[in-house]
């Protein structure tokens, strides 16, 4: 599955669902659901900007959304105007493409990775379990924690 490393605090708005566009100096043609991953830098100036003083996980996947499109921008006035879905600072306002997100899922256990600069390709390892009471109990905890966390 393809990851994107972003840094904290912007990862974790991504995958709360707030942060809807991904400033970046590139494009991608990359279409679908992808990992987002914290690498172990925090922007603390952008965390005190934006009044975020809660613990954030770094160095791991801490969920995955979805790029279903980018936006060129062709102005530091364009991507001004996108400030409330990116949230950047004026010091991105130089980015040119913008990622558009959306069905953002934060994992409730981050997964300790080491990210990479662009896409980058994850393969997690597939776990086995053989008790299939143990496989009913887990599905049956994510039943009913995605039927509460959405009611």
């Amino acid at each position: 599955m393809k990851c994107l490393s972003v840094s904290q605090p912007f990862a974790d708005l991504i995958i709360l669902g707030k942060k809807t566009i991904e400033l970046r100096k590139w494009n991608t043609n990359f279409r679908g659901e992808l990992l987002i991953h914290a690498p172990i830098k925090i922007r603390k100036e952008d965390c005190k900007r934006l009044k975020i003083n809660r613990k954030l996980v770094t160095g791991a996947i801490v969920g995955k959304v979805e790029i279903y499109d980018v936006k060129k921008y062709d102005s530091q006035n364009r991507v001004k105007v996108d400030q409330k879905f990116h949230f950047a600072s004026k010091n991105f306002h130089d980015r040119t493409f913008g990622f558009l997100l959306k069905n953002a899922k934060s994992f409730r256990v981050p997964i300790p990775y080491k990210g990479q600069l662009g896409l980058f390709d994850v393969k997690l390892p597939k776990t086995k379990i053989k008790n299939k009471e143990i496989v009913s109990d887990i599905i049956d905890e994510e039943y009913r924690y995605q039927w509460i966390g959405h009611h």
